[in-house]
C-alpha cells in the first residue's frame, strides 16, 4: 500500500498534485485536522478560518511523490459563496462533523469511505488522508492507463467525480443576488 509520509524534501520531483477540500460547519475542527496532518500540531485556542487557507504535504504513494494540497474552507454561512468557488479542481473532499450512525449510513449509500478521526488524539488523521489520497492515486493511474491505450482515438484522461448532495444546513449555498445593472 502506501509508503513514506515524511514532511517533505523540497528537492524531490513531484509526480502528482492532488487538491482535497475539507467541508464542514463552523468550529467542527477542520483546521485542527489539517494542522495535525500537515505539521503534526494541535492547538486548543484556534481562531475561526476566514475565507480559505491551504497547506501542502508531500507523500510517497506506490513509489511516486504526491503533493497533497489540502484546502480548509471557512465553515461560517456568510463565507459560503466564496468558499464554494474553491471546490473547483478538487479531486477529493472530506466532510463535516456528522453523528457516527448517520455518517456510516450516508457513506454506505453513496459508496464513500468512512473513518472516524480525532485531531486532538491524533487518531486516524494520517490514515484518513492516506486512504483518500491513495484512492485518488489509484483512480488517476487507471485513467492514465486507459488514456494510453486510447491515445490513437484522441481521448484524454480526466477525473470526473460524482456529485454528492449532502443533507442538512452545511450545504445551503445562498442564491447570488444581482446587485448591478439596475
Amino acid at each position: 500500500m502506501a509508503s513514506g509520509g515524511g514532511y517533505g524534501d523540497p528537492s524531490q520531483k513531484i509526480d502528482y498534485v492532488f487538491k482535497v477540500v475539507l467541508i464542514g460547519d463552523s468550529a467542527v475542527g477542520k483546521s485542527q485536522i489539517l494542522a495535525r496532518f500537515s505539521r503534526n500540531e494541535f492547538s486548543l485556542d484556534s481562531k475561526a478560518t476566514i475565507g480559505v487557507e491551504f497547506q501542502t504535504r508531500t507523500l510517497v504513494i506506490e513509489h511516486k511523490s504526491v503533493k497533497a494540497q489540502i484546502w480548509d474552507t471557512a465553515g461560517q454561512e456568510r463565507y459560503r459563496a466564496v468558499t464554494s468557488a474553491y471546490y473547483r479542481g478538487a479531486v477529493g473532499a472530506m466532510l463535516r462533523e456528522v453523528p457516527t450512525e448517520d455518517a456510516k449510513e450516508f457513506a454506505q449509500k453513496e459508496g464513500l469511505f468512512f473513518l472516524e478521526t480525532s485531531a486532538l488524539e491524533a487518531t486516524n488523521v494520517e490514515n484518513a488522508f492516506m486512504t483518500v489520497l491513495t484512492e485518488i492515486f489509484n483512480i488517476v493511474n487507471k485513467k492514465n492507463l486507459v488514456a494510453d491505450e486510447n491515445q490513437g482515438n484522441g481521448n484524454t484522461a480526466s477525473l470526473a467525480g460524482k456529485k454528492i448532495i449532502i443533507p442538512g444546513p452545511a450545504q445551503e449555498i445562498p442564491a447570488k443576488s444581482n446587485m448591478c445593472c439596475r
